[in-house]
């Protein structure tokens, strides 16, 4: 039993670090080319009710990504953070891990010129991590009850 459970843990770390590769080349690589200056939104909802109130001025392509993107693809940390880490399987530690790494991202986004530090991502980003924790909660429980 515990070799089934050490292999288990094995197979999620590598599952994790391959998301971690994956999101690092998406956020820092991909299709970023250096910017003149740095770039900032701290106005929370500012970025998102442009995208909401202005869609006809954006092509679809990209209003998508920004709004659908910034939520979909965080998801995964709400399913590994959890699994990974007992501590953030409870909310408010959870958030608080969330949001640490998700100002570090947008920070070093902007300090590198590779993107822009936009509280509307954080927000965006922790909403995908909370709907896939609350993913995690809920297998969670369908496993308690033996379905």
């Amino acid at each position: 039993m515990r070799a089934d459970r050490f292999g288990w843990r094995m197979l999620l770390i590598g599952m994790g670090l391959g998301y971690a590769a994956v999101m690092l080349y998406l956020l820092f690589i991909r299709h970023r080319y250096p910017m003149a200056g740095y770039a900032y939104n701290l106005v929370p909802f500012r970025t998102i009710e442009g995208y909401l109130l202005n869609r006809d001025a954006y092509n679809f392509d990209t209003w998508f990504k920004n709004l659908f993107g910034n939520l979909v693809l965080f998801i995964p940390i709400g399913i590994f953070l959890p699994l990974l880490f007992k501590r953030l399987r409870r909310v408010i530690p959870f958030t608080a891990a969330c949001v640490l790494m998700l100002l570090t991202v947008e920070t070093m986004q902007m300090l590198l010129k590779v993107g822009s530090f936009d509280i509307d991502d954080i927000i965006l980003n922790t909403l995908g991590a909370w709907l896939g924790l609350y993913i995690s909660y809920m297998v969670g429980k369908c496993r308690e009850l033996g379905h």
